[in-house]
């Protein structure tokens, strides 16, 4: 499988350069994912620009992220989706349940949002204890 992984401060771009995301490949992107979140990786952005064919395996590794960093309120961002890919997101009526941008760059800025959103709950938990 090729790939490649970019570890930032607050994120961790984990980019596929694979044309298809079907059962022969599946397995190990669900691996990866999940060392990574073992490693400490909390917020996951997974570009998928260079896979051009999904299958149901390829879903089921996004469903595996998407939960594994969800636990742990990090945010696992899906970005450059091809038309087939989104398609089958969409049939399967997972695009409600799966955070998806066009671009890296607009996951980039989802995942501050996302830190921004978590400090400022804990922030507001925090205060009401003192109360």
């Amino acid at each position: 499988m090729k790939y490649s992984v970019d570890k930032q401060e607050k994120y961790t771009i984990f980019k596929l350069n694979e044309e298809k995301m079907d059962s022969s490949i599946a397995p190990n992107v669900k691996s990866e994912l999940i060392t990574l979140h073992a490693e400490g990786v909390k917020n996951i952005i997974l570009d998928l620009s260079e896979v051009k064919y999904t299958d149901s395996s390829g879903l089921s590794a996004l469903l595996v992220g998407n939960r594994v960093v969800g636990e742990d309120g990090g945010a696992f961002v899906l970005s450059g989706l091809s038309d087939h890919t989104m398609k089958l997101i969409k049939i399967s009526q997972l695009d409600s349940v799966l955070n998806i941008l066009p671009t890296t760059e607009e996951a980039v800025d989802a995942v501050f949002m996302t830190e921004i959103e978590n400090e400022l709950k804990s922030g507001r938990e925090g205060d009401s204890d003192g109360l």
